[in-house]
């Protein structure tokens, strides 16, 4: 069971992921080069009007979110 000390720590984790991700996008979306924190490689925006699926990804694929376009 978890209590109310480790349930806070989860929530504010996720709420930082959650901005952290939503602050990348931002950047990407406005034309900035921002490098995968894992290997480094930039990433890039994939539209829905490309072959590829629609979202933010680099090219070795360790950063991968997926955008819905409307």
């Amino acid at each position: 069971m978890i209590d109310i000390k480790q349930f806070a720590q989860l929530q504010k984790s996720t709420k930082d992921s959650f901005f952290q991700q939503k602050k990348l996008i931002k950047q990407v979306m406005a034309g900035q080069t921002v490098l995968c924190p894992k290997c480094q490689q930039p990433l890039k925006l994939s539209t829905p009007e490309a072959q590829d699926e629609p979202g933010i990804c680099c090219l070795k694929g360790c950063t991968s979110i997926q955008l819905d376009f409307v």
